[in-house]
């Protein structure tokens, strides 16, 4: 690997480009297990039909484990919305319409939302009482078996060349409810500090599906605390803030 040929550098992984292929690159330390569930995420969504990369191999580099997938050449939904101010509204309009496209397919052999906001939760170190309250809310949720990103904000989203979009990172697919899915897309725009982008993002996700807005509120909390389980310090203060909020009014 050439340093020129990097594309991104995230907390535990760096991801390069190799003529049509793009290789993400794990760190030493990263789970053997977390690297092939990503890779077997990813070749599952990839039955459904949605424009996502192909994965080609999952390997080793230097001792470190990757997954090589198909490069898609573009730009990235958040860099056009810097870019072009004046389509923000549009991009935003492509961006719910993406989710709410992911929502409508199934993918079965996913781990259920539910089962792993469950496993989050218990891993918090929010007091007992707490926890007990979260577990008990998200078990009168409804369950439902819908495909759900777990990570969907524009920077994982490329439009490429042809205007296709692409959508990227899969490491965190689910199958349940899509307002949860919402919820964390609004907790994303949150932890980014853009306040304005995430009350626009549910307007925008609650009228295009008809789902009240009352109702992705009670899934705050619950998405929060799972959430909290990783980041850093400030994320989870933040995160750990919207545990005890009060029903949408």
């Amino acid at each position: 690997m050439q340093p020129d040929r990097i594309i991104a550098v995230r907390n535990n992984k760096t991801i390069y480009r190799d003529g049509d292929r793009c290789i993400k690159v794990f760190h030493a330390e990263f789970s053997k297990a977390d690297v092939l569930q990503e890779a077997l995420n990813q070749a599952r969504v990839e039955e459904t039909g949605l424009h996502i990369p192909v994965v080609r191999e999952v390997c080793m580099i230097d001792g470190k484990w990757a997954i090589v997938s198909d490069y898609i050449k573009g730009k990235t939904l958040a860099a056009l919305m810097e870019e072009q101010p004046d389509k923000r509204d549009a991009y935003f309009e492509q961006f719910v319409d993406l989710q709410l496209e992911v929502h409508a397919k199934t993918c079965p052999l996913l781990t259920k939302l539910k089962d792993k906001m469950n496993r989050k939760i218990t891993q918090t170190e929010l007091n007992a009482t707490t926890r007990y309250d979260l577990h008990t809310r998200l078990e009168s949720m409804p369950r439902h078996a819908k495909l759900c990103h777990g990570d969907f904000n524009p920077s994982n989203i490329i439009i490429a060349e042809d205007g296709t979009p692409y959508i990227i990172d899969w490491s965190h697919a689910t199958q349940g409810n899509a307002s949860a899915d919402a919820a964390r897309t609004y907790l994303l725009f949150m932890l980014n500090g853009d306040e304005d982008s995430a009350k626009k993002y549910l307007k925008l996700f609650c009228d295009k599906s008809n789902t009240a807005m009352q109702y992705v509120w009670k899934w705050l909390p619950i998405v929060a605390a799972s959430q909290s389980v990783k980041g850093n310090e400030k994320e989870r203060a933040l995160l750990l803030s919207w545990v005890d909020v009060v029903d949408y009014e």
